[in-house]
């Protein structure tokens, strides 16, 4: 049988703010992030299956997506809880902000781990995360490629 990849397609807009960096990330800003999603299997062929002939069912795939990371990161802003932006941070959850702290500088690579690790969790056994692509702007991006991190 043969290993067919599938991709989902998901938006949202995160704020986040990189400290100690040299440039303009520096400050709060935001992104309208766009991530693609892909896994890899073999089709169903079992002929009493309900989804014969599919790897995932794409609404599986967008349910896992959307809780673990499109619900949590849409209209937040992030920051490493490592560094003093966790008092801006305080700040502005006493406020009403929707703020997630981080172990991480909120960079579009190590996003790109993050919702590499939380997707895999959720995927069932015979599936397998193949990639991830986070577009931070129209130019630039981040992938994460499970062959590189074998």
């Amino acid at each position: 049988m043969s290993r067919i990849r599938i991709t989902k397609q998901f938006s949202f807009e995160t704020g986040h703010a990189l400290y100690g960096y040299d440039g303009k990330c520096r400050n709060v800003h935001g992104h309208s992030y766009k991530l693609s999603v892909t896994v890899i299997g073999e089709p169903i062929t079992d002929t009493s299956h309900v989804k014969l002939g599919m790897v995932i069912d794409f609404g599986d795939l967008k349910k896992i997506v959307k809780e673990d990371i499109v619900d949590v990161f849409d209209h937040a802003t992030v920051f490493n809880k490592n560094t003093p932006h966790v008092e801006l941070a305080n700040e502005l959850s006493s406020r009403g902000h929707n703020i997630i702290l981080v172990n991480y500088q909120p960079t579009s690579e190590n996003m790109v781990i993050d919702f590499a690790e939380k997707i895999k969790k959720r995927l069932p056994e015979y599936i397998r995360l193949h990639s991830l692509k986070l577009q931070e702007t129209e130019t630039s991006y981040a992938e994460w490629h499970a062959a590189d991190n074998e």
